[in-house]
């Protein structure tokens, strides 16, 4: 099936997709710093750069879009069209993902990985801020949310 806009027009929509200070991170950090806890965004020093990093606690949370990282959710299916070169490309960001969290932990930081899915329903959202808050307060080294 041939794509519904001319190639200039998907490229510039491809080029207005951020991949930082996305909604989902938005709202993330507005409910983290709601409740009190403070945070950097993007340390270049830390493998990944991850979204949200809480010195204080050692952790860093990492907010994953469900179609670029391949969440096993609504969200994400795999493109019709140039579908291997689709494959190609997100299998990277997987395998990058893994390795950022492997060098993470490594270096002794807790990692939490937040799925776009979770920040689109405001009830599961609050109980997952809560679940974030007491992850914090343990010693867990690994969480995933959504």
């Amino acid at each position: 099936m041939a794509d519904i806009v001319d190639s200039a027009s998907r490229s510039r929509m491809m080029a207005g997709i951020r991949n930082k200070n996305t909604k989902p991170e938005i709202k993330i950090r507005r409910a983290l710093h709601a409740k009190g806890f403070r945070y950097r965004l993007h340390d270049t020093r830390l493998p990944g750069k991850p979204d949200l990093v809480l010195p204080r606690y050692r952790a860093v949370i990492q907010v994953q879009g469900c179609f670029w990282h391949a969440h096993d959710c609504a969200l994400f299916k795999l493109p019709a069209t140039r579908t291997e070169f689709w494959r190609q490309k997100i299998g990277r960001n997987q395998e990058r993902d893994r390795q950022n969290t492997l060098r993470l932990l490594e270096l002794g930081w807790r990692v939490l990985i937040w799925w776009e899915c979770n920040t689109r329903n405001s009830s599961e959202f609050e109980e997952a801020i809560e679940t974030v808050i007491e992850w914090l307060r343990t010693n867990d080294r690994y969480l995933e949310i959504g």
